[in-house]
């Protein structure tokens, strides 16, 4: 489960990034006093254009960010309190994979293993269910340097899913990736869902959203601006499509 109760962020704002933004302002207020809660067996959805938050929050829920002011709950630990603690329960996934380009896909995996403490037996068995899943056993011993875009995003995938996290966040895990490696983190989405993990995503793809998404929130300009099911979502759309009615909902 994840809590966020009151949660703000601020950045201070350097005399250059102020005359860039032609403000007089000396902080940016990017994450303004928002709450939600993302309950175990569903998907969560944080939507949002550009700039409206979305990043920032889901750095903070993964422990990369410190708030200002506010309290993150990760499956029942103080993530501000004890983010080494709740760091164990977390794995995090982004567009940008950041993976060693001399390593093989099995050291980087093996690595990471042995940074959770993931005992052999358990890890040998990740390791040949993520594999399979994700149909890397053709380049484990490939260079990262050599392999993909889309190759470098299964390692990247299989690097957090590796100790078995109970708390999955991911922002934008399918940006710029073909369809066949889009389709494989969709179908994790779906395996984290049936195995009663919490999964918490940010998209810009509506069609992604309508085929996972169980609850939802819309973020802009720091803030909440909707919350609550999918279900709810559709039922009381003003617009006829879903990305109208987000649109909708963000100028408003």
């Amino acid at each position: 489960m994840i809590k966020v109760s009151d949660l703000t962020k601020e950045f201070p704002l350097s005399r250059q990034q102020r005359k860039e933004l032609n403000t007089e302002d000396r902080i940016a207020l990017a994450v303004d006093h928002i709450s939600f809660e993302c309950q175990p067996g569903k998907v969560f959805s944080l939507l949002g254009p550009n700039g409206a938050g979305k990043t920032t929050t889901l750095r903070m829920l993964s422990t990369i960010f410190t708030p200002t002011s506010g309290t993150i709950e990760i499956a029942g630990i103080d993530a501000v309190k004890y983010p080494q603690e709740a760091r164990k329960k977390i794995g995090f996934l982004t567009g940008s994979t950041g993976l060693y380009a001399r390593l093989t896909p099995i050291e980087v995996i093996d690595y990471f293993a042995s940074l959770y403490n993931v005992p052999s037996a358990e890890r040998e068995e990740r390791k040949k269910y993520l594999f399979d899943l994700l149909n890397m056993n053709d380049f484990l011993n490939k260079r990262i340097g050599k392999l993909s875009t889309g190759m470098k995003q299964k390692v990247s995938i299989c690097r957090t899913m590796i100790h078995d996290p109970e708390v999955v966040v991911f922002d934008e895990p399918t940006s710029g990736l073909d369809v066949i490696t889009a389709e494989n983190i969709i179908k994790l989405i779906r395996d984290c869902k049936d195995k009663n993990k919490t999964v918490i995503f940010s998209s810009h793809i509506m069609s992604e959203v309508d085929l996972l998404c169980d609850d939802l929130a819309i973020i802009h300009k720091g803030k909440i601006k909707y919350e609550g099911t999918m279900h709810d979502f559709r039922t009381n759309m003003v617009e006829s499509n879903l990305t109208a009615e987000f649109i909708r909902i963000v100028q408003s």
